[in-house]
Formats: structure tokens, C-alpha cells, sequence
């Protein structure tokens, strides 16, 4: 059989290479990796290997800091640890959805830092599948910290509000 000839049990296939050269043409024209044509029994299918080459991202690098950058980093008041709030207290998302502090665009938010709340309290909603889930407080106490804001996409477990 020849390079361009193949058994098919009812005789050779003769290989149409005006289409195949279309073909690859119609590749690299329109950047697809592989197109197929069928046409009765006859069936062409080309194929190329996508590019793996990045492209060229040329990289600044970035000025070196100023001196007197350093002095004022150094003249910065540190946080002392008890003002941050604790995340052994973080009321932590249930699920995977997004994260709304009101209930509605237009509504006040549920709570603010400082708020008092109640065991049972809505916190926020978190949107899952589009269901509205409310995220209550597990106990009384007060708001320290509210880490998400609103319309913030959240993942399982990830701290939502601080109550102490």
C-alpha cells in the first residue's frame, strides 16, 4: 500500500491532500488544535500539538526602597497581639458560596463591629446554589471583627465574624 493508501475492507482510501492542506490552513487560521470531516465514510481528522510556548512577559524590576522608608517602617507603633481579634472565636462559613452582610442591596447590615448579639443572632448570609443560608451567632456577645465583606466569594471553613 502506498503512504497515502489504507485498507478499508472495501478497497483503498484515496487521501484527498487539497483537503487536508484546507484544512490545516483552516487550523491555523482560526488557532484550533484539531478539526474533523466526515463526509459518507470517508473521515479526515487533523490534529496539531497546542503551542506550549509562553509568551514574552518582559519584568521590571522594582527601585530599590529609599532609605528613609526604612526609618519610618521603624517608627511605625506595633500591634500588640491582644488587639487583634482571636480566631478561636470566628463564627467560620459552612459552605462554599458568597458571603452578603445584608439582607437585601438597599437593608442596613445584620451587625456591625461593637454590635451586641444574641445566641441565634443572623450574623450574614452566605449564598450557596442560590440559597440563602443565614450564619447565626453560636453565643451572646459582641461583634470584634467582621472579616469578609460584602459580596465576597468564601470557601468552607473560612472565618466570617469575630464574636467574643
Amino acid at each position: 500500500m502506498a503512504d497515502n493508501e489504507k485498507g478499508a475492507g472495501n478497497g483503498p482510501m484515496k487521501v484527498d491532500v487539497g483537503l487536508v492542506r484546507q484544512l490545516a490552513e483552516l487550523l491555523d487560521t482560526t488557532q484550533l488544535t484539531e478539526i474533523e470531516v466526515e463526509d459518507g465514510d470517508r473521515r479526515i481528522r487533523v490534529a496539531r500539538k497546542a503551542a506550549s510556548n509562553p509568551a514574552n512577559v518582559h519584568y521590571t524590576p522594582a527601585p530599590p526602597p529609599a532609605p528613609a522608608a526604612a526609618t519610618a517602617v521603624a517608627a511605625l507603633p506595633t500591634i500588640e497581639p491582644a488587639a487583634a481579634p482571636t480566631l478561636a472565636n470566628a463564627v467560620r462559613s459552612p459552605m462554599v458560596g458568597t458571603a452578603y452582610l445584608s439582607a437585601e442591596p438597599s437593608a442596613p447590615p445584620f451587625v456591625s463591629v461593637g454590635k451586641q448579639v444574641q445566641a441565634g443572632d443572623t450574623l450574614l448570609i452566605v449564598e450557596a446554589m442560590k440559597v440563602m443560608n443565614p450564619i447565626t451567632a453560636p453565643n451572646a456577645g459582641t461583634v470584634k471583627a467582621i472579616m469578609v465583606e460584602n459580596g465576597q466569594p468564601v470557601e468552607f471553613d473560612q472565618p466570617l465574624v469575630v464574636v467574643e
